[in-house]
């Protein structure tokens, strides 16, 4: 997102986390901007049945937090590392002075955001009406979309796990297992050991 000189000029500290290591939970006071230098994190809900969703998993070079520090709002989920990371913390005024001397930053995080809010309401519209293939192949091409190259038709390794695709989609485990299996029989995906290509 944003280059680790730019963060830096505006005394952006690294901080380190451990798997598992929640950054904050959802409820507390939005005060800082996040980018991950290296490693990834997901943003997470839990419903009163104990269920997780998943919001967003944000890896290199990605930022997250940001609508509620920008909205003056609490974060709206948890943050934990899902492996090792690093991560660029700056504090949320010194963020938005870099927003306001810099209007290209100020630019790119209006898309990023843009590209956000556009996630949220397919992930919406796709849960509430949609069978489980459905849920599934919408989450792959948006992953796929993301980040392969324009013009190619190669397949990419999914980096999610059934359980994360389940927290995604709003399905069990149980369900994405067998809707995965069934996809590969039909020729729609390729399994390599745990890992989905598609």
């Amino acid at each position: 997102m944003f280059p680790s000189k730019i963060l830096e000029k505006y005394h952006a500290k690294l901080v380190s986390l451990s798997k598992d290591q929640v950054l904050f939970r959802g409820g507390d006071k939005a005060r800082d901007y996040f980018q991950i230098e290296e490693g990834s994190v997901k943003m997470f809900i839990v419903s009163s049945d104990g269920q997780e969703f998943i919001q967003g998993i944000f890896s290199k070079g990605e930022s997250f937090g940001e609508p509620a520090l920008i909205g003056n709002f609490p974060y709206p989920g948890n943050v934990v590392a899902i492996e090792k990371s690093r991560i660029w913390k700056l504090r949320g005024d010194l963020f938005l002075q870099m927003l306001k001397d810099n209007f290209d930053l100020h630019m790119k995080m209006d898309q990023v955001l843009c590209q956000r809010l556009r996630y949220k309401s397919m992930v919406l519209s796709e849960i509430s009406s949609y069978e489980p293939e459905h849920r599934i192949v919408t989450l792959l091409n948006y992953f796929k979309q993301k980040n392969i190259k324009p013009g190619t038709s190669d397949k990419i390794i999914v980096p999610y796990t059934r359980q994360q695709l389940a927290d995604m989609s709003g399905l069990r485990v149980e369900t994405v297992i067998r809707t995965v299996k069934k996809m590969e029989k039909d020729g729609k995906l390729l399994l390599d050991g745990h890992k989905i290509k598609f």
